[in-house]
Order: structure tokens, then sequence, then C-alpha cells
């Protein structure tokens, strides 16, 4: 049977967020770039999300 997986936290989204932007800075294919760009956002808009949530 697998294990359950590990509930994101807050510090991990950051962490995510944080290697995609710096993936997208040693970037050279701008459409790449922007991507990595973008889902660097949504990790840090799950970051916010799940701080709210734990009323930090």
């Amino acid at each position: 049977m697998a294990d359950a997986p590990t509930p994101t936290t807050p510090i991990m989204a950051i962490e995510n967020a944080a290697r995609l932007l710096h993936a997208a800075e040693l970037e050279t294919n701008l459409a790449l770039m922007e991507r990595l760009d973008e889902l660097a956002t949504s990790w840090l808009s799950l970051a916010h999300l799940l701080l709210e949530r734990e009323g930090v």
C-alpha cells in the first residue's frame, strides 16, 4: 500500500516557486521562461492561500 502524500506547506510552495524562478533566469527560450514564471506565480498564490488558512 502506498504512503499518503505529504501535505504541501507554505514553505514548500515558496521553495518550489524559488526553484522555478531560478530556472527561468537561466532559460534562454522566452516561451519556456514565461511559463516557468507563470508556474512560480501559481506556487506563490498557493503559499498565500495556505498562509491565510493557517491564520498566519
